[in-house]
């Protein structure tokens, strides 16, 4: 139909495949920045080798098209449809399932999906509910953007809820966070990028700090409140000393990233989920002059 932007099922299955592999071996910019700043500023011996020996995983990785590590992560698909887009969304959403178990299968990639009962694995980085499909609608033109992210259980078992209630304030939700970056230590291979959801139901809250976690480094929440939280947070975590793999240093984590949403006003709840320091994604982005591959 003139004037819309037909999507091509064929072309996500395909860009569903290219993007997990790329995600796994390719560390956007931002993150690369990221370290540069970190390293730069660390005044700890120990802590600059261990970044020192992690920029150059990045560099070997890239430069032997291999990947940033070697677990695959549980695959996180996220979908931005555009106004005047015309895709069915039952084949979209299978297109990204096959894209996912070819990448695994012709690349081809350890899957780490498996049953949550049996364990079994069908190596094909594919199960119930899996790969995570979001899908959210967006005030751009003849635009479908896909983001992949490959999310490691090491940096996803730094998960957590608490269901706070208002009485507890800001500074209850400042301490929630310290006491669990604290706990987590070393086990979500910092550097990291901690993600803080604010508000919402339970579920939304949780979502919003994996939306959070996985937000490009240098970008500010939207809520002016919550941005002037993400300064605090980050400046408190890395006053904390825990420093890459847990081992002492000023550089913790890359940033601490916010992201709210309104809620009942008997409660407040509070989530957190944590992006390791190999915090990778990829994005393709169709439009009508095409497919662009990138991050």
């Amino acid at each position: 139909m003139s004037g819309k932007l037909h999507i091509d099922i064929p072309a996500v299955e395909e860009a569903a495949k290219l993007l997990y592999i790329r995600a796994l071996k390719l560390l956007p910019d931002d993150i690369k920045r990221g370290f540069r700043r970190l390293d730069s500023a660390e005044t700890d011996g120990t802590a600059k080798t261990i970044l020192a020996t992690m920029i150059e995983n990045i560099a070997v990785a890239e430069k032997t098209d291999n990947l940033l590590c070697q677990d695959t992560g549980i695959p996180i698909f996220n979908v931005e449809i555009g106004r005047d887009v015309e895709v069915d969304g039952v084949e979209l959403k299978e297109a990204i399932r096959r894209g996912t178990a070819r990448a695994t299968r012709e690349y081809p990639l350890r899957s780490s999906v498996v049953h949550p009962l049996t364990r079994k694995n069908e190596h094909t980085s594919s199960g119930i509910r899996v790969p995570v499909i979001n899908i959210d609608f967006v005030d751009r033109p003849r635009t479908l953007r896909i983001e992949m992210i490959p999310k490691g259980s090491g940096s996803e078992n730094g998960s957590f809820l608490k269901m706070l209630i208002p009485a507890d304030g800001i500074d209850g939700i400042k301490t929630f966070v310290i006491d669990r970056v604290m706990e987590a230590g070393g086990k979500v291979c910092p550097p990291t990028i901690v993600g803080v959801g604010i508000g919402g139901t339970s579920d939304l809250c949780m979502h919003l700090a994996k939306v959070a976690a996985t937000r490009e480094l240098g970008s500010v929440c939207s809520d002016p409140e919550g941005a002037a939280l993400e300064k605090l947070l980050s400046n408190a975590v890395n006053a904390l000393g825990i420093g890459p793999q847990g081992l002492g240093g000023d550089g913790t984590a890359f940033a601490v990233h916010v992201e709210t949403a309104a809620t009942h006003i008997t409660m407040n709840p509070v989530a957190i989920n944590i992006q390791c320091h190999s915090a990778r994604r990829a994005s393709a982005t169709f439009t009508p002059s095409g497919v662009e591959i990138g991050f």
